[in-house]
């Protein structure tokens, strides 16, 4: 304290002192010393975290339950036209079929119309919201209709539900940890449904301005990159079974508290927030191709959800929270929804 106590009483050492720290902050934007991880950026304007769309949203549970049938496909038919008529999905029936995208049928084939249990989307819900009206996991509900990233729902669409029986078969434990949210429902779940026709929104460029909540992220479309380090520090827990019945979906890095946290890659943020406990302070970026980067303990977060991201920004500083006993840094990086092993996608150190 004593050296800025000096600074005070000398304007000219104030400027010495501050030319000073300015040549120790290292302009490669690789995480750094200790100097960095003290003092940091000093003109970036924390953003306001709203509440996610899906923490506060109600969704009337309106599903419909639809016969299994059969259909013989006619001239002009899509499968779009037909799942319509009938009051299944698209993906359901494609499914039921083995047809793949995008979806193509011929006149003459005999269709297998699955039926099961239908909600028909709303503006503006999200898959999460969706879930917890019926008392069912998200996850489940992604991989029934096989949602593919960018994950936008669209009004009129109609998601299968799990059956009347299997959601009775459900254990007192599996319905509670149905409203469990994780990494994965938000990356599939946590947009909201927009109209057929509609686009999503383009990101914004700083932290200062925010989608409005009824606005669906634009994710990139290509990863055209490559993902570096958001810290460096010793390996605490790696990739993979860390002891019996726990599985580690990242790695943990440990980091003295307040260290930057840099972004992997380039990219738009998808969630900024600490829904998730376990995580703490948590950000989950978007690089395209199905690439998703998550950092979780973390405080001091220092982009909004919607932000274009560069490779080396900083998002938030190292904390101590969530499920964590020291500061450290949780890192995930994932492909098509699947945990990948981080040190394998970094360069060596």
């Amino acid at each position: 304290m004593g050296g800025v106590e000096a600074i005070a009483r000398t304007g000219a050492l104030a400027a010495l002192m501050l030319c000073a720290l300015a040549a120790c902050i290292p302009s490669d934007g690789r995480p750094s010393a200790e100097s960095e991880a003290v003092s940091g950026p000093r003109d970036i304007v924390p953003p306001i975290i709203r509440e996610p769309r899906w923490q506060a949203q109600s969704v009337a549970p309106t599903a419909q339950t639809i016969a299994p049938t059969s259909y013989v496909v006619r001239p002009g038919d899509s499968l779009g036209q037909i799942a319509q008529r009938s009051g299944d999905g698209v993906a359901a029936i494609a499914a039921a079929n083995d047809i793949d995208p995008p979806y193509v049928i011929h006149p003459g084939m005999r269709l297998t119309i699955p039926g099961g249990r239908y909600h028909t989307i709303r503006r503006g819900e999200t898959g999460i919201a969706i879930a917890r009206a019926y008392g069912v996991d998200w996850s489940r509900v992604a991989t029934l209709n096989r949602l593919q990233e960018p994950y936008i729902l669209r009004t009129g669409q109609r998601l299968l539900l799990p059956s009347d029986a299997e959601v009775a078969s459900m254990s007192r434990a599996e319905r509670a940890a149905a409203f469990n949210i994780d990494i994965d429902d938000i990356i599939t779940g946590g947009e909201p449904a927009l109209a057929a026709n509609e686009s999503t929104t383009p990101p914004v460029a700083t932290a200062r301005r925010e989608l409005p909540d009824d606005a669906a992220v634009r994710s990139p479309a290509n990863f055209a990159g490559r993902f570096g380090w958001p810290v460096t520090g010793e390996i605490l827990a790696p990739f993979g079974e860390v002891s019996e019945g726990f599985l580690n979906n990242g790695i943990d890095i440990a980091t003295p508290r307040g260290t930057p946290v840099l972004a992997s890659a380039d990219g738009v943020v998808l969630y900024a927030g600490t829904e998730i406990q376990v995580h703490g302070g948590l950000v989950l970026i978007s690089h395209g191709d199905g690439w998703i980067t998550a950092y979780g303990q973390m405080e001091d977060l220092q982009v909004t959800r919607g932000q274009e991201i560069e490779r080396g920004q900083m998002i938030a500083r190292s904390g101590l929270g969530g499920a964590a006993d020291r500061p450290l840094l949780h890192f995930e990086i994932r492909r098509n929804r699947q945990p990948v092993n981080p040190v394998s996608h970094l360069p060596s150190l």
